[in-house]
């Protein structure tokens, strides 16, 4: 029923146009048949309308079949298409903590797995509702034939009902399981593709890694997968041994408890005989209709979930074009939860920034840098407290647009291979011009926009991703250890010239670094030690200025 609810829903038109043609299809199908008895029991019909009606019912169920098969193909690649630009347009608008927390191998399962198992159902959907109305029009048709044979099969198919609803249970269970399985093994794949230098370089851990963790969950992800699978097996056959059954009960028993016909009892054994393929077919898509209606409930759990955090508005904030007076956080808080109940929680923090400042952000490892640059950028929505930008508080509808005053380079950055939402061709010249500060210019291009390569080093690749940013001109830069990976070098053309450059132009640059030989370069250095505030140091002073302490 969710499968047929989630069809509707997809394109009602499309789906009443699938159904029809199937129903043509079964219903010229079954008058094949009809035909087929008429003539083997001389009923008395002419043989030329037997022929014409037999021609006539071939072009049907030729064309009503190609055409529910076309239909459906269609649908399934419109909803394959929907379905993940949905849940892509979702992951996009979810607050980026909601999408840490599900974790990129859930995210990746479900947009290529999950939708890819219902695309696969829909495409098999023609011929599973050709062969629903070749049972039901059968059916009647063998009411026709006799009653009582009517009812004794209506009885076999509630007895199967009956004993298919508890395997079919057990099944799906499985499956279920199963499919949680698949999240554990995406996500030892990405361990298996990123941390393989580790891995080679450690026989020990590789070994581990393979049987203990890889080998381990895709053990447990094949076993629950063939126990659902061997249920299904298992649940129809025992269906097929009851169609042998009810065939044998009308043709042994019905007679002695009802007289009929040579040509009846053939006919209804025909009927039976004929029903057989149909059924196989249906209770064979048993298992694929079972792992769609578990991929069905992870999307549509993703998507729920995914809609619940997406509270966000692209509502404009009064601030003109890419100025502001002065940005403050007040009493800015941010916790992480764990299940021990050892969190981290970041502030109270209370801090202003103004244009044409440099800061730089320091403290330990774990000190809460990167989480305060999050909040400052509008990646994480405070816990307590506020943002607020020209006096303006930012809440859940201004704080999309609040991002965009900002550029960042993170320390887990990644890097596009076009220069995506700008005006490519307009900055060629310019992105060329930087290249060659960065000394890249010999290793990479910049074409309408897209770089050549990006098959780099790490510090080259941060290079390429400060270019981005610089090219975005936006009124306030973060960058998150970016000098860490460079050589002395381009150290010094960051810290004395490009950040310079930057705030020379009216920029507001934030620096999370551990070079203190370049901390006087900056107009106040701002100090964190676990999740506090421990003190501010205005540069031009030289002293300290204490404003909390942990």
């Amino acid at each position: 029923m969710k499968l047929v609810v989630f069809l509707l829903r997809s394109s009602l038109g499309t789906v009443s146009l699938v159904v029809l043609a199937g129903v043509v299809a079964g219903v010229s199908n079954t008058g094949l048949l009809i035909i087929i008895n008429s003539a083997l029991s001389k009923s008395g019909a002419s043989q030329q309308t037997l022929i014409w009606s037999f021609a006539l019912l071939c072009v049907a169920m030729l064309v009503s079949r190609a055409a529910s098969w076309i239909l459906l193909v269609q649908l399934a690649h419109r909803v394959t298409f929907k379905l993940r630009l949905e849940l892509s347009a979702r992951i996009l608008a979810a607050p980026l903590q909601h999408l840490e927390k599900l974790g990129a191998p859930r995210l990746l399962a479900t947009l290529t797995d999950d939708v890819s198992v219902i695309a696969a159902v829909l495409t098999t959907t023609p011929m599973l509702v050709v062969h629903m109305v070749v049972v039901v029009t059968c059916l009647g048709y063998l009411g026709w034939l006799s009653l009582p044979a009517l009812l004794g099969v209506f009885g076999f198919l509630l007895f199967g009902v009956l004993c298919y609803q508890l395997p079919l249970r057990r099944a799906l269970n499985y499956l279920g399981a199963s499919r949680r399985e698949l999240d554990a093994l995406f996500k030892h794949f990405r361990s298996l593709i990123e941390g393989s230098k580790e891995l080679k370089l450690h026989h020990a851990r590789r070994a581990a890694f393979f049987h203990d963790q890889l080998e381990h969950t895709a053990h447990s992800f094949r076993r629950k997968a063939t126990v659902g699978d061997a249920i299904y097996a298992l649940t129809a056959s025992f269906g097929h041994l009851l169609i042998f059954i009810l065939i044998g009960l009308l043709i042994f028993a019905l007679p002695v408890l009802q007289p009929t016909t040579t040509a009846t009892t053939i006919g209804y054994s025909l009927v039976i005989l004929y029903l057989l393929p149909p059924l196989e077919v249906i209770m064979s898509a048993l298992p694929t209709l079972g792992r769609a209606n578990v991929a069905l409930q992870k999307i549509e759990a993703m998507g729920l979930s995914l809609a619940a955090e997406s509270i966000e508005r692209s509502t404009a904030i009064t601030s003109q074009g890419n100025r502001f007076e002065s940005l403050k956080l007040q009493a800015v808080t941010h916790a992480y939860d764990s299940e021990d109940g050892d969190g981290f929680k970041l502030g109270p923090i209370d801090l202003s920034f103004r244009p044409a400042e440099l800061v730089f952000l320091v403290g330990g490892n774990g000190s809460g840098k990167t989480t305060l640059a999050k909040l400052l950028t509008g990646l994480y929505a405070p816990d307590e407290g506020a943002v607020y930008l020209d006096g303006e508080k930012i809440t859940d509808e201004t704080r999309d647009q609040y991002r965009q005053l900002f550029a960042a380079v993170f320390s887990d950055f990644y890097l596009f291979e076009s220069l995506l939402g700008l005006n490519a061709g307009a900055l060629d010249e310019q992105a060329l011009q930087f290249l060659q500060r960065l000394q890249l210019d010999r290793k990479v291009q910049v074409i309408d926009g897209v770089l050549s390569t990006t098959d780099l080093s790490h510090g080259q690749r941060k290079r390429l991703a400060l270019l981005t940013a610089y090219l975005e001109d936006r009124p306030c830069y973060v960058f998150d250890e970016w000098a860490a990976d460079q050589d002395p070098v381009f150290k010094e053309i960051f810290y004395f010239r490009l950040l310079p450059e930057l705030k020379a132009r009216g920029k507001t640059v934030i620096v999370i670094s551990h070079d203190d030989r370049y901390f006087h370069v900056a107009d106040r250095i701002l100090k964190l030690n676990y999740g506090k505030m421990e003190q501010e140091i205005l540069t031009s002073l030289k002293s300290p200025v204490v404003i909390g302490t942990s």
